[in-house]
């Protein structure tokens, strides 16, 4: 008799369980103000959002006619993202999270925790929920706040699970859209930076990763 196959939960921790929208803002916007280039929320909505960060840096500069260059800039503010997820990382697994995940797992849901933050950092900050359901799961997307549809796949290969039993936890709407387009429901965790987003098409919106929100997930599942 195969094996049945289990049921997942992806988590974009950087973006759904912290405020990551709100710390990636503020890496670009010190690494373009320090360049003297004009930088604000619509400038983000605009060019960057749920895009790649390289080609929407590109076309931002070319539109403003500016002699820096946009690789470098993309590059700086990826690697200062890092660095702000590296030090907020920690104090984001917090009480309810760990709540949140343990109960998925303990209901044999696989939980796979994506984060761009380094894998060391990761590891020690989620060491007391790693386990047989719980895995780590480096991002390495080059999208702007959010992944494209295949590392939602691609998350789902390198973990076991099947696109279509798993639900990608996800903290804007172009994640929800990606999400949809790699064939996967959603729930969205909403924030004031992203809340003008479209995020038609998730299965639920909530505003925290807790107890309740497990349940609704477990639901969506239809896990008993």
């Amino acid at each position: 008799m195969a094996e049945e196959q289990k049921k997942g939960v992806i988590v974009e921790f950087d973006f759904a369980a912290m405020n990551g929208a709100e710390l990636l803002y503020k890496t670009a916007e010190t690494v373009l103000t320090e360049g003297e280039i004009p930088f604000d929320v619509r400038i983000e909505a605009q060019y960057l959002a749920g895009g790649n960060c390289l080609g929407g840096l590109t076309e931002y500069f070319e539109a403003i006619k500016t002699k820096k260059t946009a690789a470098k800039a993309a590059k700086d503010i990826a690697d200062g993202f890092r660095e702000a997820l590296n030090k907020a990382l920690p104090a984001a697994v917090s009480p309810a999270f760990k709540g949140f995940v343990k109960k998925l797992a303990d209901k044999g849901v696989k939980v796979v925790l994506a984060t761009r933050a380094d894998t060391a950092v990761a590891e020690a900050a989620f060491a007391d929920l790693l386990g047989d359901n719980v895995a780590l799961y480096q991002e390495t997307s080059s999208a702007y706040g959010s992944v494209k549809w295949d590392a939602w796949r691609r998350a789902c290969a390198m973990n076991n699970l099947r696109n279509f039993l798993t639900l990608a936890v996800t903290g804007s709407g172009h994640g929800v859209k990606s999400a949809l387009l790699a064939g996967m429901g959603s729930v969205a965790v909403v924030n004031d930076h992203v809340a003008y987003q479209d995020f038609g098409g998730a299965d639920e919106t909530v505003d925290a990763l807790d107890g309740a929100t497990a349940d609704l997930i477990l639901g969506i599942l239809r896990v008993n």
